[in-house]
């Protein structure tokens, strides 16, 4: 799945986001609103993980 299809349908996809990393909260994700960055960045700061291990769990599961 490539990011513009992510931010396309951010609202169907904040559920799943949210089931993965369920530190975040709604606000988060409304914060984000379907910007790559400010989702690492937001899945870093909960997780206490470095942008790079963040950005390799997104694309586990999402590329």
């Amino acid at each position: 799945m490539n990011w513009d299809q992510v931010a396309g349908n951010w609202k169907q996809f904040k559920g799943t986001v949210r089931e993965k990393w369920g530190k975040l909260t709604d606000d988060d994700l409304d914060v984000v609103a379907g910007k790559r960055d400010q989702l690492l960045g937001k899945i870093q700061e909960r997780y206490g993980i470095t942008k790079e291990e963040a950005e390799k769990e997104f694309k586990k599961h999402w590329q």
